[in-house]
């Protein structure tokens, strides 16, 4: 089978790996790029993490939250350019506005609904043709709690309220509200840095369990140790991956040294109430933007900090 340099490259981007060893992953494997990944990573040549370039979308994402509500919308441009235009950041700030105060979750709602007396789509639609390039409302997402705050956090800002990272963090409690909306907004940077792919391991498809346990499995049987030690390096394996991918096992990057079920637990104690994370909403613009995790946790932790 014929392997195109562009997906030897986008391999390699994803993996880490070099140039001949993603060739020959994806000629093994058919060309199928999941599976070439799960073949580097099983020869211990790709880090667990995929990695891609960074998507065509440009724009904004915009956070609007009171309460014990929140809502966060990426708002797509072609340009850099455009999303540095002032119309494009007010109908952005005016449409996360909308949907917070009209309980709107669905981009098919947002776009009906009325704005300066105009449906949110023809408004879009009279905003290109002004400015001249293509904008899209990719998604949206609301957040909201019982009793409460939901707590949010824009990374790289270019108003208040927009930025490249929107982040939403649902905390119930009974506890003083503002204590309360601090420590959601340092969760909410811990989360933007982190990028967490579930609040629990509960919540953690099968799916990805299964696929990670049986890549550790084949690494593990590689060593010629014995079935019980194989099996017990596999729940290591585990173990390390939780730490990474699940929220209430990660290191807060506050601190760098506690859990965040341990800062909850620590919270409840200092509020004398019960401090539940309920759940999070990431929007990263383009999804996917490769950035160096290290350097941006400590940017995070120093923002927090300063």
């Amino acid at each position: 089978m014929e392997i195109s340099a562009s997906l030897v490259k986008e391999l390699r981007e994803k993996s880490g790996a070099g140039m001949l060893d993603c060739k020959k992953a994806l000629v093994e494997n058919k060309g199928d790029m999941d599976a070439a990944m799960d073949s580097l990573r099983k020869k211990g040549l790709a880090s667990a993490a995929k990695k891609s370039g960074r998507a065509a979308a440009d724009g904004l994402v915009g956070v609007a939250a009171q309460g014990n509500a929140a809502v966060v919308i990426e708002l797509n441009a072609e340009t850099d350019f455009v999303a540095r235009n002032e119309h494009f950041q007010k109908f952005l700030l005016q449409a996360t506005d909308l949907a917070l105060k009209s309980k709107i979750d669905t981009i098919e709602k947002l776009k009906a609904a009325s704005l300066n007396g105009k449906t949110v789509e023809a408004t879009l639609t009279g905003l290109i043709a002004t400015i001249g390039e293509n904008m899209s409302l990719r998604r949206i997402q609301r957040l909201t709690v019982n009793q409460g705050v939901v707590a949010t956090y824009v990374h790289n800002t270019m108003i208040p309220g927009c930025g490249k990272i929107g982040v939403l963090v649902g905390i119930e409690s009974s506890g003083n509200a503002e204590k309360l909306s601090a420590l959601g907004r340092q969760l909410a940077m811990h989360i933007a840095a982190t990028r967490p792919e579930s609040l629990d391991v509960a919540s953690l498809s099968k799916d990805t369990i299964a696929r990670e346990r049986a890549i550790y499995a084949d690494k593990a049987k590689q060593s010629g140790k014995p079935a019980e030690i194989v099996e017990k390096m596999v729940e290591g394996s585990l173990r390390k991956f939780y730490e990474q991918a699940v929220l209430l096992e990660q290191t807060f990057v506050i601190d760098g040294e506690s859990k965040i079920s341990a800062v909850l637990e620590k919270a409840s104690k200092e509020l004398g109430a019960p401090v539940k994370l309920t759940g999070f909403i990431r929007f990263e613009l383009g999804e996917g933007v490769e950035k160096k995790g290290d350097d941006f946790a400590s940017e995070v932790a120093k923002m927090a900090a300063g």
